[in-house]
């Protein structure tokens, strides 16, 4: 243990047979600069680092393909078009954060981190995949219908995916599912523009308000069905129904005996939240029948869960429901449509396997091929028409178009104790603790490491008690630390876990890492030609000890990172200093489900599409996240009026001395624009000029002290806000 054996002050007299490592001798293993089985694996022997490597070691091709890779610059780029993307196609990350972050006074659109890149070419080839799949298992297994799935925009309800889908979709018959009375009117207003053969399905539990408005939607020519969860929504239907003149198209949702143990499939089975039992069923049968109305009854539709990871648990599931949809035929319902709901799932973490919840162990063609397969037995062993199939896939629909993009701020350097520091450990030891010393060197020298630990723990166990017990100062206290800690540190033989501090709300914009430990795939979208020399966990910014990342893809507790270059200051690499990294696979209900947990609004938004120019892309949608006041005026605060009351209070303690008039217009001014600034930190470096002199004013940017300067603002206008 060198490190050690250099701290020991030779004016200390050391027990009999310790003058070797007085000396200077070796006791614990030599530290491995970066011990990770994972990047061993990668390329144990190799010295030159590569994208390549980079791209092993964080699984992109497993989880990412085809729409993530990194290229020979070391940025991860997004493949639009997926296989059928073209090598000039590629749009890199790096570029599309320069874009974004630079100022408008070089071409740059100004906004603040976290950022959301959305990209539409993906969404739009998820949807085409999706349809050819299910199109070629049709084809080859003789299928006598088609398939038109819907999009459950409980997903990600934000207004431009939703009008994507609708239009990209529209050439498939592509339709839509709401769960709830402003889902459906988000619905019914989107596919007034899509294909008049879309579905509308109307799922979740239903009040009068609810059918009034599906059964509007029918009367308004949209393709819209009321799936019943409950028994007793039938009697509203009915009763509606015949109120409005319309005659609905009803569906039944049954409760399967089918289901997968993980934490997916706890809303599916007999005792599952949603849908009817047999007996339900053949009750709800008899009341359609006894109003004239079985005819209405034409859909069935069942969920297994979410994340089905496997095929064959899907043909289990799927075949027990065709056994349900033959009955109703028989029962003389007019039955023509299958909806096998959602599950379609994707694979967070590379691995192909079908025993987790964060992948699943087939591809898009093997789902459709085996749902296909499934409902044509059930059938043609029945003599009955192949139905219409429709699936609810959201997960495996918007996931990979949504990227968060947040930076690390600053990262936590390990504990280091200055040899200097050991001569004052040694000091004023007790007789006991001065044992516990030697004890942990005599450890030390015969490579005993987990003897080292003990003793490592006893000596600091000993002196924390003294700290408490008010005989011992705090710089001895940090001494030992320091000992210990590096004790710890060379026995383990591998660099401590940092902590990378990024800037972001984990609360709001990855709510399921938090509420169910979903855990999202998490890369560098640059340096990825350097090695990854430090493992970190990620913290951000709430004041909430569950604002951390510390479970990542492939079970690992900590991520290979980059050492941070300038502490966020201008330095190379085309990222002007700061690191970023990329939340992927993360669009699906991440926003919906976000909060403002410490008041933390979401992350701005941009679109951005394949092009032509220079840089293969262009923004076509750019939204600054929500400001100070936005996130307030949510509480229920208002904003408008905190402001004046900070003004006059800045008035009053701060305006009397006539002769300080800019300092007070500069307070008020700062205040004004806090309310207009995003929650989240503007990383100081010598690019970004966080406070600029224009009598006082604060500024988050260069951008906007330039624009105050040219514009000429007036004083009063500095000191009014006006929330938008």
């Amino acid at each position: 243990m060198p490190a050690l054996a250099c701290c020991v002050d030779a004016a200390a007299v050391a027990p009999p047979g310790y003058a070797a490592f007085v000396a200077g001798d070796s006791s614990l293993p030599a530290v491995v600069p970066f011990a990770s089985s994972t990047v061993a694996a990668v390329n144990s022997n190799s010295t030159h680092w590569s994208p390549a490597h980079s791209s092993a070691l964080y699984r992109i091709e497993g989880w990412g393909a085809p729409y993530f890779s990194v290229n020979d610059s070391g940025n991860i780029t997004v493949r639009p078009y997926g296989t059928d993307t073209l090598a000039h196609q590629e749009i890199d990350l790096l570029k599309i954060v320069k874009k974004v972050s630079d100022p408008k006074s070089v071409g740059g659109l100004g906004l603040q981190f976290p950022l959301i890149v959305r990209v539409p070419d993906v969404l739009k080839n998820r949807l085409e995949s999706l349809n050819s799949a299910f199109e070629s298992a049709i084809q080859n297994q003789g299928y006598e219908s088609h398939y038109q799935g819907v999009y459950p925009v409980k997903c990600n309800q934000d207004r431009f995916v939703v009008e994507d889908i609708v239009k990209f979709g529209s050439p498939f018959r592509f339709g839509l599912e709401a769960g709830s009375k402003p889902e459906l009117l988000l619905a019914m207003s989107c596919l007034c523009k899509g294909n008049p053969e879309a579905l509308l399905v109307c799922n979740g539990f239903k009040d009068a308000e609810y059918i009034f408005l599906a059964l509007l939607a029918r009367k308004l020519a949209l393709n819209t069905v009321i799936v019943l969860e409950e028994e007793e929504e039938v009697n509203l239907v009915i009763e509606i129904s015949k109120k409005l003149s319309v005659r609905p198209v009803i569906g039944v949702r049954a409760k399967l005996r089918t289901k997968h143990s993980g934490h997916f499939g706890s809303t599916s089975g007999e005792k599952g939240k949603f849908g009817l039992t047999t007996t339900q069923i053949l009750r709800v049968v008899k009341k359609l029948q006894d109003s004239g109305m079985l005819d209405c009854l034409q859909l069935l539709h069942f969920h297994i869960g979410s994340q089905i990871p496997s095929t064959a648990l899907l043909q289990a599931g799927v075949g027990e429901a065709a056994q349900i949809y033959s009955e109703l035929v028989r029962l003389g319902a007019d039955m023509k449509v299958i909806d096998i709901g959602g599950g379609l799932g994707i694979d967070y973490d590379g691995s192909k396997s079908g025993n987790s919840d964060l992948s699943v162990s087939y591809g898009l063609q093997e789902y459709a091929s085996a749902v296909v397969n499934a409902i044509r037995f059930v059938c043609d062993r029945k003599s009955i028409k192949h139905p219409i199939i429709c699936s609810e896939s959201g997960r495996a629909i918007v996931s990979h178009h949504s990227i968060l993009i947040f930076e690390a701020i600053s990262a936590t350097a390990p504990t280091v104790m200055n040899p200097a520091d050991l001569p004052f450990i040694l000091e004023g030891l007790s007789e006991d603790a001065r044992a516990d010393c030697w004890n942990l060197i005599e450890a030390g020298l015969r490579h005993e490491n987990e003897t080292c630990l003990v003793y490592a723990e006893q000596l600091k166990q000993r002196y924390v008690d003294r700290f408490k017990d008010g005989t011992l100062g705090i710089e001895q206290l940090a001494a030992v630390d320091g000992l210990c800690d590096l004790v710890s540190n060379m026995v383990d033989a591998s660099e401590p876990t940092r902590t990378y501090h990024v800037n972001l709300s984990i609360f709001t914009s990855i709510p399921d890492f938090w509420s169910i430990g979903q855990v999202f795939p998490i890369v560098p979208i640059h340096r990825l030609d350097e090695r990854p020399d430090v493992r970190g966990v990620l913290s951000d910014l709430t004041c909430d000890s569950d604002g951390k990342i510390d479970k990542f893809i492939g079970g690992e507790t900590s991520l290979p990172l980059h050492e941070l270059e300038g502490n966020g200051g201008c330095g190379g690499g085309g990222a002007n200093g700061q690191y970023y990294l990329g939340m992927f696979l993360g669009g699906a209900y991440q926003e919906s489900l976000g909060g403002v947990h410490n008041l933390f609004g979401g992350p701005s938004v941009v679109s951005v599409s394949q092009s032509d120019g220079p840089h293969s892309f262009v923004v076509t949608r750019a939204v600054l996240g929500p400001s100070c006041g936005d996130v307030l005026r949510v509480m229920q605060h208002e904003p408008e009026l905190m402001f004046e009351t900070l003004k006059h209070r800045a008035e009053e303690f701060c305006g009397q001395d006539h002769s300080d008039v800019g300092n007070y217009a500069a307070l008020v001014g700062t205040i004004a624009q806090s309310f207009h600034n995003m929650p989240y930190l503007i990383a100081a470096s010598p690019c970004s000029l966080t406070a600029m002199s224009n009598n006082g004013f604060y500024y988050p940017n260069e951008e906007d002290y330039n624009a105050a300067v040219e514009s000429g603002i007036s004083e009063d206008e500095h000191q009014s806000y006006c929330y938008a």
